[in-house]
């Protein structure tokens, strides 16, 4: 090989080198965007890899990347995430700049000032980022358990199922959707935003749930007058008659994180019966549950409610793609109902 076919070489290699360190930073910081916004345990972002790419420009650190897709992104202005969580976050970017040697960053430290001052309140801003571009922001309760209900925030099955979601568009597309316990909103909204449903009713019975899940609806965009068509209702699972579900004509059903509670279960067994059992077979909607597995006895008795009730059901396999930020560690299963 020439000097002049080892210099081409050697450059090749060289661009193919920097394309894939880009790739990483995108990777890096995409991560810790999703991180941020979602509001995770600091632990789980990935420090030590941005530590590592802090040479990749000589004019600006890592960090300073880090710090402009996060606390500097339009999003944290318009919707931005907990004051307590931003202090935390710039206290630990800005503990892990000075270890590294770097040198320090004004801005850091102004932002920080600029939290340290400001006043905490009961309720934050998370936005889950979206595969397509945009998010899913809503606000939410700082507290798990607030006002008498878990309504408030959002739970991991959401999550999951919102996943499967993404990776399923066509179960919605065109598709009139039912959402019960729609909680804060999180599924829904992803489904509206990424899955092109027809038309898609949001619903819970607690008033406090009802009045923030109108308001993330409506900050988020959708309404009747949108396409997808979206309203929110509300629906007592022991109350609504087969009329109100055949007006509703729902083709596609789905819930999240509502198998946590006997007495709840039980009711939700039964409505379910009722769809399936009283929809002729060319409109039998498809019914889609997801659970975290907190307790199995609950869960249990849910599936052998179920099977009283003359439903059926089939384990769907997990989604793929690693989308939203939840523990993975926790038992979460999506199942179909059949009758």
């Amino acid at each position: 090989m020439g000097k002049q076919e080892v210099n081409k070489y050697t450059c090749k290699m060289a661009l193919s080198e920097r394309s894939s360190v880009q790739g990483s930073v995108k990777e890096v910081l995409r991560e810790f965007q999703v991180s941020f916004f979602a509001m995770t345990r600091l632990p789980s972002f990935p420090w030590t890899v941005s530590t590592s790419l802090t040479e990749l420009h000589s004019e600006i650190s890592a960090f300073y990347h880090v710090f402009l897709q996060t606390c500097l992104h339009p999003l944290c202005r318009k919707f931005p995430p907990a004051v307590r969580y931003r202090r935390l976050f710039l206290s630990h970017l800005i503990g892990r700049l000075e270890a590294s040697g770097c040198e320090p960053l004004d801005e850091l430290y102004d932002a920080l000032a600029e939290v340290v001052g400001a006043e905490e309140t009961t309720e934050c801003y998370k936005s889950y980022l979206l595969p397509a571009g945009g998010a899913v922001s809503l606000m939410e309760n700082i507290a798990l358990i607030s006002e008498g209900t878990t309504g408030l925030v959002t739970w991991e099955a959401a999550l999951y199922l919102a996943e499967w979601a993404l990776e399923n568009q066509q179960v919605f597309a065109g598709r009139t959707v039912l959402e019960l316990g729609s909680g804060a909103g999180l599924t829904g909204i992803a489904v509206c935003r990424s899955c092109s449903p027809k038309r898609f009713i949001f619903s819970d019975c607690h008033a406090t749930v009802l009045q923030k899940l109108r308001d993330n609806v409506r900050l988020n965009g959708l309404s009747e007058q949108t396409t997808p068509a979206v309203s929110v209702e509300k629906l007592d699972w022991t109350a609504i008659s087969e009329e109100e579900l055949r007006e509703i004509g729902a083709d596609v059903i789905i819930a999240a994180d509502v198998v946590y509670d006997p007495d709840i279960a039980g009711s939700l067994a039964k409505l379910l019966s009722i769809v399936l059992r009283h929809s002729s077979a060319e409109i039998l909607p498809q019914v889609f549950i997801c659970s975290t597995i907190r307790n199995l006895e609950t869960y249990g008795g849910f599936k052998q409610q179920l099977e009283t009730e003359g439903v059926g059901h089939e384990v769907i396999p997990a989604p793929v793609s690693r989308v939203f930020p939840y523990n993975r560690q926790s038992t979460i299963e999506l199942i179909k109902l059949s009758r």
